[in-house]
C-alpha cells in the first residue's frame, strides 16, 4: 500500500475522534444521565478550555520532536480511554475528567495528521492531499454515525461511546503499519522545496500565541475561525438537545444529522482540495461562513426533525470548507519556517475560544431566553466572519506574491 493510501486510512478513522463524543457527548448525557443545556454547556466549555491552553503547545511539540505516528498513537490512546471512562463516570467532576482525556487526544491529532501529510506528500500536493484525507475523514464520520445510528435501537444510547473508541483503536492499528521512511522531516518544514520562508519566522522559545499575533494572515484567519466557531460550536448539539427536550430519540436524529452532514463534506473537500491547489484557501473561507450564517438562521424557525436534514447540507458545505482551507492557509503563511503545526496549533487554539465559550453561552442563551432566540442571537458572531472573511479572501498585498495569496 502506498504511504499516501496509509494516509487516508489513517484519516478515516480519526475523523470522528478528533472531538471526541462532539455532539453525541451532549445527546448522551442527556438521555443516561438526565442532564440539561446549562450543565452540558459548562461542561464542554470547561474540557475546552483547559484544551485551548494545550493546543499551541501540541502543535509545538509535534514540530520539536518530528515523530507524528508516535504521537498519532499517543493521542488515539488517550481517546480510547477517556471515552470508555465516561461509562463508569460519577457526577459532574468524574464526566468532566474523562472527556478531557479524551478531548487532549482529539487535540493532539490534527497538527501529528497534517505533520505526516506534510512529510510525505510536501508542500506542492498538500492542497489536493489534504482535500482527499477531509474526504475520507469525513467518510469515517458518517460510518461511525451509521453505526451509533443502526445500534442506538439495540444498544442504546451507549453505543455511541463504544463506536468512538472501536474508531480510536483503528486509527492506532492504522499509524501503526503506516510506513514510517516515507515521511521526511524536511519536506514537513519545506525545506527541502526550495520555497521561500513565508511570514511565520522561526523563533527558538516563542509562544505559539506570539506566531499568531506577530503574523497579520494568521491573526485575521484566526478571528474569522473564533467568530464562526463561537456560532457553530454549539449549534448541533442545541438541536440535538432540543430533539431531546421534545422527547425524540435524539441519538438517532443527531446520528442522522452528522450523516446528511459527512454526506455533503465528502464531495466538498475533495472540490476544496482541487479549488485550494490552484487559488488557494482564503474564498473557501467567505463561502463557509455565508452557508453557517443561513444554516443558523433556518436551524432557528425549523424545529421538525426530519426538516432538519437537510438543514445540515450547509453545515457539511460550511464545516467541510473550512476544514480544507485552513491548513492550507496556514501552511502559506509559515511555510518554511519550521513552525507550521506550531502557527497551526495555535490558530485553532483561537477558534476553539470560540468553539468552547459557543456551548456555555448556547446553553445560557436556551436557558434565559429560549431555542429560538439562542440559535438567532448564535447567528450574529457567524456574520461578523462573513465581513471579516472579505478582507480575508481578497489576494496579500504584502509583497508575498501570487502564490502567497492563498
Amino acid at each position: 500500500m502506498s504511504p499516501r493510501r496509509h494516509l487516508v486510512l489513517i484519516t478515516f478513522f480519526t475523523g470522528n475522534i478528533q472531538g471526541g463524543l462532539g455532539p453525541f457527548l451532549a445527546t448522551w448525557l442527556a438521555q443516561t444521565r438526565g442532564w440539561g443545556p446549562e450543565p452540558i454547556g459548562w461542561l464542554n466549555t470547561l474540557v475546552g478550555l483547559g484544551g485551548l491552553a494545550l493546543a499551541g503547545p501540541a502543535g509545538a511539540l509535534v514540530d520539536r520532536l518530528k515523530l507524528p505516528r508516535l504521537l498519532l498513537a499517543l493521542a488515539c490512546g488517550a481517546i480510547v480511554v477517556g471515552t470508555l471512562l465516561l461509562l463508569f463516570a460519577k457526577g459532574f467532576f468524574g464526566v468532566l475528567t474523562a472527556h478531557g482525556l479524551a478531548t487532549i487526544g482529539g487535540i493532539l491529532v490534527l497538527p501529528a495528521v497534517t505533520s505526516f501529510t506534510l512529510g510525505v506528500v510536501g508542500k506542492k500536493d498538500f492542497p489536493r492531499q489534504h482535500g482527499r484525507n477531509e474526504a475520507f475523514n469525513h467518510a469515517g464520520i458518517l460510518v461511525s454515525a451509521m453505526m451509533i445510528a443502526g445500534g442506538g435501537a439495540l444498544f442504546g444510547p451507549d453505543i455511541a461511546l463504544f463506536v468512538m473508541a472501536g474508531m480510536a483503536l483503528g486509527a492506532v492499528l492504522a499509524v501503526a503499519v503506516a510506513p514510517g521512511k516515507a515521511w521526511s522531516a524536511e519536506r514537513a518544514t519545506g525545506e527541502e522545496d526550495g520555497d521561500q520562508k513565508g511570514e511565520a519566522t522561526e523563533q527558538e522559545g516563542g509562544s505559539a500565541l506570539r506566531t499568531v499575533l506577530t503574523n497579520r494572515r494568521l491573526l485575521m484567519l484566526a478571528l474569522v475561525l473564533a467568530l464562526f466557531s463561537l456560532g457553530n460550536g454549539a449549534m448541533l448539539s442545541l438541536v440535538g438537545q432540543r430533539v431531546a427536550a421534545a422527547g425524540g430519540s435524539a441519538t438517532s436524529w443527531t446520528a442522522g444529522y452528522v450523516m446528511a452532514a459527512q454526506l455533503t463534506m465528502i464531495p466538498v473537500a475533495l472540490w476544496g482540495g482541487r479549488w485550494a491547489e490552484k487559488r488557494g484557501g482564503r474564498p473557501l473561507m467567505l463561502v463557509a461562513c455565508l452557508a453557517l450564517g443561513v444554516r443558523a438562521l433556518l436551524a432557528a424557525w425549523i424545529t421538525d426533525p426530519l426538516w432538519l436534514v437537510p438543514v445540515q447540507v450547509l453545515d457539511g458545505i460550511a464545516s467541510g470548507l473550512i476544514g480544507v482551507a485552513v491548513p492550507v492557509v496556514v501552511a502559506d503563511a509559515s511555510w518554511g519556517s519550521g513552525r507550521t503545526q506550531t502557527a497551526l496549533g495555535a490558530v485553532y487554539a483561537v477558534q476553539g475560544l470560540g468553539g468552547q465559550l459557543s456551548h456555555v453561552v448556547g446553553g445560557t442563551l436556551v436557558a434565559w431566553i429560549g431555542w429560538q432566540a439562542a440559535f438567532l442571537a448564535l447567528a450574529v458572531p457567524v456574520f461578523g466572519a462573513v465581513l471579516l472573511s472579505l478582507g480575508l479572501s481578497r489576494p496579500a498585498r504584502d509583497g508575498q506574491g501570487s502564490a502567497q495569496a492563498a
